[in-house]
């Protein structure tokens, strides 16, 4: 029988949570090197990496999950867990084993997936009362449980506020954010109807470019084609949200990221660019895309906190950035929240399994990979105001 460890978030503290699993990876990269085995992994601690590194240290309780641990549980990955001092419930049950899964990598950036033990997956009634109050949650999953997952989280958090459990009249009156990652092996022309299904009740909808190429019988998606233009108006079309205000957010590997709105589309480089040599940090993309989403979640209800406050007064000074994000209007903080977004993906991509967390010496500091989150934050976003400056209609563009 599971034996389950109580969280310790308070009511309405929880800002962040995933449904994605716990899973040790192991990763074959096509021959191009050695494969590895027993690694930290799963959407679920990807996804927890990237809302950690937005949230910092101060709001780490702020971020929630479930893990579950099998009867052959590293202890080595027991302690990388709790060192992130997150809202993490784990459930132990030394009946099963671990959720373990196969990773395959093709030269193009294909990813192949399989389980290789039976895998358990989480449900919304699994979620303690705290964490049905999150302001977010992040799925991966097929459309028609990104369905499910939402209509069961919205109708658990009415019964609690009728039976007065709710954090405040103030929350319990706001809807949380839903961040939707198609899953990979369910990008099909057969699910197209169910895609469209999906959209309209999660407020981010976000698969990467060769899973909408997949989806829609296409080799792959590209902001250039005409076809890849017309496949983003037929999705903002059909509508995403429940009030149709929602986004597509596009994850183009070392392309960046493209969201779009029905009337807004921000494109942003990806972290790592190529130097003079060739060469860049990127080791392994396992994971990224789960970190960019629990990064821009996480990101989505940080407004007023430390990465807003390094982003905003760099970028204030471009008066084309001033006007997107008026444009954006209620989604104003996606902007924002997607630069956080990729530099978490930028610290996941630097090593094979999950970036190191560690506090300097001296001050305290925070540091993933020996850098500052805020530090890397401020530096990308340099960046960036070079080139909105220099090319603003190549970064903003009005549909």
């Amino acid at each position: 029988m599971a034996e389950s460890v109580l969280a310790s978030a308070q009511p309405g503290e929880v800002e962040f949570c995933t449904l994605g699993m716990f899973i040790l990876d192991d990763i074959d990269f096509g021959g191009s090197r050695p494969g590895v085995k027993n690694i930290l992994g799963g959407a679920a601690s990807f996804a927890v990496v990237g809302a950690r590194m937005v949230a910092g240290s101060t709001h780490a309780r702020s971020v929630s999950w479930i893990v579950d641990v099998g009867s052959d549980f590293p202890p080595e990955t027991l302690a990388v867990l709790q060192s992130w001092g997150t809202d993490c419930v784990f459930r132990n049950d030394h009946t099963r084993l671990t959720t373990r899964a196969w990773n395959g990598y093709h030269p193009d950036e294909k990813r192949d997936f399989k389980y290789l033990t039976p895998k358990l997956r989480l449900e919304p009634y699994m979620l303690s009362d705290t964490q049905a109050w999150s302001r977010t949650f992040h799925m991966v999953c097929s459309p028609s449980r990104c369905i499910h997952i939402v209509n069961e989280i919205l109708r658990r958090r009415e019964e609690l506020y009728e039976a007065g459990q709710a954090p405040s009249a103030e929350h319990a009156s706001t809807r949380p954010i839903f961040v939707w990652e198609p899953v990979p092996d369910l990008c099909t022309p057969e699910e197209q109807e169910k895609f469209f299904a999906a959209n309209k009740v999660v407020d981010v909808v976000s698969p990467n470019h060769q899973e909408l190429g997949m989806m829609f019988d296409q080799p792959g998606w590209s902001e250039w084609s005409k076809e890849g233009q017309q496949l983003v108006q037929t999705i903002l079309a059909s509508g995403i949200g429940p009030n149709g205000d929602g986004c597509l957010v596009i994850r183009a590997g070392k392309e960046g990221s493209y969201a779009f709105s029905r009337t807004q589309k921000l494109w942003l480089p990806a972290y790592h660019q190529p130097g003079t040599s060739g060469a860049t940090a990127v080791v392994d993309p396992t994971g990224a895309g789960n970190s960019f989403l629990g990064a821009l979640a996480q990101g989505m209800v940080t407004a007023g906190r430390e990465p807003f406050n390094v982003i905003e007064p760099i970028l204030s000074a471009s008066q084309a950035w001033r006007e997107s994000l008026d444009a954006w209007a209620v989604r104003r903080n996606l902007p924002m929240a997607l630069i956080c977004a990729t530099v978490a993906a930028g610290f996941v991509v630097e090593q094979i399994g999950v970036p190191e967390i560690s506090m300097t010496e001296k001050g305290g500091k925070e540091l993933w990979n020996q850098s500052e989150f805020t530090e890397r934050v401020r530096l990308y976003t340099q960046r960036l105001f070079k080139t909105l400056d220099e090319s603003p209609q190549r970064h903003l563009l009005t549909n």
